[in-house]
């Protein structure tokens, strides 16, 4: 699993966590040209705090962490992260579940 930090260093808790758990499909086509573009942009919004990701091209699970539940809305509704859900649901993914989470404690180990 992949972590990275806006500001280098994890937040204190409590912060959100968006858990998105996707299976994509062989329809592929402006899928990673919206992927790059969504991640440039997500990582101006206020609010993000960064993500963890890890996946093997089919399946994968990708988390973004968040300030509040205001932050994760701005993020929610932004038009062209809504254009990118339509173009989920009509092609890009076999299957896709998302959950929201409050993170209460937060203990990292790295030798």
């Amino acid at each position: 699993m992949n972590t990275h930090w806006i500001s280098g260093d994890p937040p204190e808790a409590p912060f959100k966590a968006v858990i998105f758990i996707s299976e994509k499909s062989d329809q592929l086509e402006g899928y990673q040209e919206m992927d790059d573009h969504l991640m440039d942009e997500v990582r101006s919004m206020p609010g993000f705090l960064g993500y963890s990701s890890q996946g093997d091209g089919t399946r994968s699970i990708f988390i973004s962490y968040w300030k509040d539940d205001t932050s994760i809305a701005a993020w929610r509704d932004r038009r062209d992260h809504l254009s990118a859900k339509t173009r989920a649901k009509k092609g890009w993914y076999r299957y896709y579940h998302s959950m929201v989470c409050e993170v209460n404690s937060s203990v990292i180990f790295a030798p």
